[in-house]
């Protein structure tokens, strides 16, 4: 036997090399101690050739383990190193969701190869999993769950389920979610009946007298952040996916709703920086995929923001007229900027949970602009102080004031409207990024600082 060199300590492994995984025993002793985030990495680092002695290291229940913890995009690289037959091996101890999200990171060919190397039920299985859309409910439910009928017996109920169980294995068992799903001879969703009501059902009795109808159901091409927080709001162990048919499809479990907010979440957060999801782990993503990602982005802010420009040109006699209104434009844009990307950021998150709606953006309006005046109060005290350290004059210290008020509260009414008209019209809101919000609220607060200069100050007369 190759001795392992691997060294585990109290807070888990220890980094290390690819080199040191040489042995069936030295895999299982890392696995067992390694972590999601060091898994992932440790297959990322390695090369081709690494990667498929380190698949023939893998038995069943450790290649298993390690494909069903690491990221999708690590697990897809791992497969595509294992060649066919040891791939296929892997995959079908997998969940279906899990495999569907694996298998669409492949090639079309590798993709068509791996699918043809599958059991046939598998295969058709997870090849109807991938035909939905990535972002929709059904690309990631389960559609392996057990089903009786509504006009059996207690008695032949128990026994449908155990004859599922057993051909449908550890899947079936672990994706209903102590839930037993009625269905009609069309395989239409009826009602649920739950494991405890069932074992402890009368043995005279049908299912239809004790099952729960009109189960909380979704379409299939819902979106899966949506049907994620259904199952939050509800409390559910598992939610049913129905076609428009009434077809019962599958089920979303509790376990791939942690993994779709998680993703959500994510995705919100790189959006909300102005940059485009990476759909890779940072560390992988090479210098031209972040490129790709953020250029766009970049690209649309700056033709947005070259209105600014725009605006000071059209008030250049202004600033002629009075040079120390100058001094104050990058800390009235800042204060703008600052203060629409608090609320979207707040508010954002709030949406992506399901704690607001468009029905309550009159609230979200009255909570924002109250809020706001409050911070336009301190900032324009503020901005009194700043002007008379500068000893601009009194007139243009209370231009400045007025102006620091009227931002943060244009500001505060921008930035609570547009996340909940955004997905109103089935727009991401987390597109409302900071900088978004600064290049809008940036032209805009100039104008309007420009139009208080000429209500306030006597030079500007005539102009």
């Amino acid at each position: 036997m190759v001795k392992s060199n691997i060294n585990v300590g109290v807070l888990g492994v220890l980094p290390v090399r690819a080199e040191a995984l040489n042995s069936v025993d030295a895999v299982s002793e890392w696995l067992s101690s390694a972590g999601t985030a060091e898994r992932g990495r440790m297959v990322a680092s390695m090369s081709k050739e690494q990667l498929a002695h380190f698949v023939s290291l893998l038995s069943s229940s450790t290649g298993r383990d390690l494909l069903g913890s690491i990221d999708a995009d690590a697990a897809a690289r791992l497969v595509r190193a294992a060649g066919v037959q040891r791939s296929r091996e892997l995959i079908e101890a997998l969940d279906y969701d899990s495999a569907a999200d694996i298998v669409r990171r492949l090639s079309v060919a590798a993709r068509t190869d791996l699918l043809n190397s599958l059991s046939p039920q598998y295969a058709e299985t997870l090849t109807s999993l991938l035909q939905w859309p990535p972002e929709s409910v059904a690309a990631h439910m389960i559609p392996d769950v057990l089903r009786i009928a509504p006009g059996i017996t207690v008695p032949e109920a128990q026994r449908a389920v155990r004859a599922q169980s057993y051909v449908l294995g550890a899947r079936a068992r672990g994706s209903s979610g102590a839930q037993i799903y009625v269905v009609d001879a069309d395989q239409r969703l009826v009602a649920v009946v739950g494991f405890d009501d069932l074992v402890l059902a009368e043995q005279d009795q049908i299912v239809s007298e004790f099952m729960s109808e009109d189960p909380i159901q979704v379409d299939p091409l819902t979106d899966a952040e949506h049907a994620a927080q259904i199952l939050i709001d509800y409390d559910l162990q598992a939610l049913p996916v129905v076609d428009q048919r009434g077809e019962f499809l599958g089920v979303l479990t509790a376990e791939a709703v942690e993994d779709i907010l998680i993703e959500e979440a994510t995705e919100d957060a790189e959006r909300q920086g102005g940059s485009a999801p990476l759909d890779v782990p940072y560390l992988r993503a090479s210098p031209l995929h972040l490129w790709r990602k953020r250029i766009v982005w970049l690209l649309v802010l700056f033709i947005a923001e070259a209105y600014t420009g725009t605006v000071l040109r059209a008030f250049e006699d202004e600033l002629d007229a009075v040079v120390a209104l100058a001094f104050f434009i990058p800390l009235l844009i800042g204060t703008g900027g600052n203060t629409g990307t608090q609320i979207t950021t707040t508010l954002v998150r709030a949406m992506a949970t399901g704690q607001v709606r468009l029905r309550d953006l009159p609230r979200v309006l009255a909570k924002e602009i109250s809020t706001g005046a409050l911070v336009a109060v301190t900032m324009a005290s503020a901005a009194i102080v700043r002007a008379w350290t500068l000893g601009v004059g009194k007139e243009v210290a209370i231009t400045v004031a007025l102006t620091i008020a009227a931002i943060v509260i244009w500001s505060a009414l921008v930035a609570s409207v547009l996340p909940p008209l955004l997905k109103k019209f089935s727009v991401d809101p987390a597109v409302v990024s900071a900088p978004m919000i600064s290049t809008i609220v940036d032209g805009t607060g100039l104008i309007l600082y420009f139009l208080i200069a000429h209500a306030t100050l006597p030079q500007l007369a005539g102009l």
